[in-house]
């Protein structure tokens, strides 16, 4: 496919229904470099969302600032590279971020709550569950969640990374019917409108292609962490979890309320019709993998096509140090990662048995547990 073809217009199908929804705000909306948090401009963040409550929407926040209000609080004109010190920022300034969205949503009498989360939250089976059930009944309460992640404690093994990543992650954890993206572009570009005079926005994405991917452009300030490559990593979470999302500016008033009456805001990257479980979204986002397994062609296409499980003689090679039951990647030969799921074999032992019959598997170990390496119910295709 061309990239002119796949960037053709093509009509948007937001669901007409939008019961519950996930907003995520970045830094560069509500904070400034040195001077901390924008108090105008988080009133106007909360304007918009207590205006989709009031339409009876639920919504939860994800919301970045922390370490930008810190930032300003100890002095900072750059934003920190060592953990410890983006800690020391975050601890300083989550509670700065907290009673502006406080005080902001208190004028339209609306009750806020802070979860922080790490990556160990999401990954841990029964720490998402929790996590969910949370979200769900502070939703319920009429309260409305505000997610972060806790940077205070996250060290690098441990963190999402960004919180346009996270909000994909909350999105699915709570069963979003939509994700919203406020950034401080009105979608995503051809190419750099801020050089490009030439550059137009994409209407609509039905599919993260190469040439999709290639229109990314990074370019993290003092403040933000994040650029367009997080945001269609967060598109590829919304996406195969069947949940529509749009990025779409955060300057620009009632943009929420003008995207939820239909109005063509932004660009919207709708999502798969074959969605995945939630058990199966699980497996394929929030779980970072232990290791990467490389399967021959037939493995895939079984694997993709036929809804199979791995065997062992599709296995070619094995990455990385991994017990049983940890979540791993799967790849072709060319690197490019196509599923994930959980092994029955740690690495050692399926370095020892790859590319032999299941058969085999007793007289190379000494025992076997399974025929399958990952069975297709732990499997993930993306």
């Amino acid at each position: 496919m061309t990239e002119a073809r796949q960037l053709a217009p093509s009509p948007r199908r937001l669901p007409t229904k939008v019961r519950r929804l996930v907003v995520k705000v970045g830094s560069g909306l509500i904070a400034s470099p040195g001077a901390g948090l924008d108090a105008g401009r988080v009133r106007q963040v909360a304007d918009d969302l207590a205006r989709v409550v009031a339409a009876g929407k639920e919504v939860v926040l994800v919301s970045s600032g922390a370490i930008a209000a810190g930032m300003a609080r100890l002095g900072l004109s750059a934003r920190p590279r060592s953990i410890p010190e983006k800690q020391a920022a975050a601890a300083v300034g989550q509670s700065a971020l907290m009673w502006h969205y406080e005080q902001a949503f208190a004028r339209h009498g609306l009750k806020v709550a802070q979860v922080l989360v790490t990556q160990e939250d999401i990954s841990h089976r029964a720490r998402y569950l929790n996590a969910r059930n949370t979200l769900v009944t502070l939703l319920r309460f009429g309260v409305l969640p505000i997610v972060n992640e806790n940077d205070t404690v996250a060290v690098e093994e441990i963190k999402v990374g960004d919180n346009d990543n996270l909000s994909a992650l909350v999105a699915h954890l709570i069963d979003a019917d939509l994700l919203v993206l406020l950034t401080d572009v009105d979608g995503l570009y051809t190419g750099d409108p801020r050089r490009d005079r030439a550059a137009r926005r994409i209407d609509v994405v039905e599919a993260l292609t190469e040439e999709i991917q290639r229109l990314a452009q990074d370019e993290a300030d003092a403040v933000s962490v994040g650029g367009m490559s997080t945001k269609l990593q967060a598109a590829q979470k919304a996406m195969a979890s069947g949940i529509p999302m749009v990025i779409a500016s955060g300057r620009e008033a009632h943009t929420l309320f003008r995207l939820l009456k239909g109005e063509p805001v932004g660009t919207v990257f709708l999502p798969k019709a074959d969605r995945l479980g939630a058990r199966k979204r699980w497996l394929a986002f929030a779980v970072p993998p232990q290791g990467r397994v490389t399967v021959d062609a037939g493995a895939k296409k079984a694997l993709t096509e036929r809804g199979k499980s791995l065997l062992p003689s599709g296995v070619l090679e094995v990455e990385g140090e991994f017990q049983a039951g940890e979540l791993v990647a799967l790849a072709l030969t060319d690197g490019k990662e196509f599923a994930r799921g959980l092994t029955n074999y740690d690495a050692d032992e399926l370095r020892r048995i790859r590319g032999v019959k299941t058969s085999a598997i007793e007289g190379i170990l000494g025992y076997k547990r399974l025929d399958e390496v990952i069975h297709r119910d732990d499997l993930a295709v993306l």
